[in-house]
């Protein structure tokens, strides 16, 4: 009875007088027979569960529970990729929603993983032409979660290495979503030099990140705890300040940093978004097409 009271207060069972049934999440996203069962995201949890265990090992050390030779397999990469769709299907429609992309012709979703994101842009822009860049196994989920939807047909495919290769085509707009806390300080500033040059005069940089806000790195407590996720399995992420991003982009030649604020509990994080602007004139656009 603990546990079932625990889960119904959490929502995902309903009580009926002295028993319990399936609310809609354990009936739908739980239920791997269920309409929307979540089973990528479902498995990650389920697999990170023991690492958790091995936090006081990984404060000492300063390393993460395991290597990172792991994440060049390819079934690990298809399973995290779906978990990464699992965790933004439903939040990536309202904050699409809030996003200003009128006039933009060509998006560049770096690190989309399953294209969530460019999808939903796609579906609300029917003129825009997207492209995600990841590695191969997360483009394999892409082009099946793309292959569903009508306009899947505008989005395009990069196979890419963020820290090995440049960024080929020219893009009016780079989303960059939850790839940021990967990442140390050094490699991002890498990244957005690369941004610089993949965008086109006047493209934007649209970063949607944990963002520490506070001058002394405490706050959102969430965001903090989230950097303790990346000492667990990242070899040098961590979560990084609104002051220390914007002075990264300004440092590539983006200029005009600006946050944008989402709705309260429409976002990934609570403190929304970081936007920056290239400055320049001419617009130049090529899509990218590989399929």
């Amino acid at each position: 009875d603990i546990l079932c009271r625990n889960l119904a207060s959490a929502g995902v069972l309903v009580k009926q007088w002295q028993t319990y049934r399936n609310g809609p999440v354990a009936a739908t996203t739980l239920n791997a027979n269920g309409s929307d069962y979540r089973r990528g995201y479902i498995n990650l949890m389920r697999d990170q569960w023991t690492d958790w265990g091995k936090l006081t090992e990984s404060v000492r050390s300063g390393r993460p529970v395991e290597d990172d030779t792991h994440q060049d397999d390819v079934a690990y990469r298809r399973e995290f990729s779906w978990a990464m769709h699992h965790r933004s299907v439903d939040v990536a429609p309202a904050v699409a929603a809030q996003v200003d992309l009128k006039g933009v012709e060509t998006l560049l979703d770096m690190g989309g993983g399953p294209g969530t994101y460019a999808l939903e842009f796609l579906r609300r822009h029917p003129t825009l032409h997207a492209t995600v860049a990841d590695r191969a196994p997360a483009l394999d989920v892409a082009r099946e979660i793309a292959a569903s939807v009508k306009h899947g047909r505008r989005l395009s495919y990069l196979p890419l290495d963020f820290l090995k290769d440049e960024i080929s085509g020219r893009y009016d707009v780079i989303w960059f979503s939850n790839v940021l806390h990967i990442y140390s300080a050094k490699d991002n500033q890498r990244l957005f030099q690369k941004m610089t040059s993949a965008l086109n005069p006047g493209g934007r940089v649209l970063i949607q990140d944990a963002f520490l806000v506070d001058p002394d790195g405490l706050w959102p407590q969430e965001t903090n705890l989230f950097a303790v996720t990346m000492l667990l399995f990242t070899e040098a992420g961590n979560t990084y300040s609104v002051a220390d991003t914007t002075t990264w982009l300004r440092k590539a030649g983006i200029d005009r940093v600006r946050p944008i604020p989402l709705k309260k509990g429409t976002g990934d994080w609570e403190y929304g978004l970081l936007e920056g602007t290239l400055a320049g004139g001419r617009r130049e656009t090529r899509v990218r097409r590989s399929r």
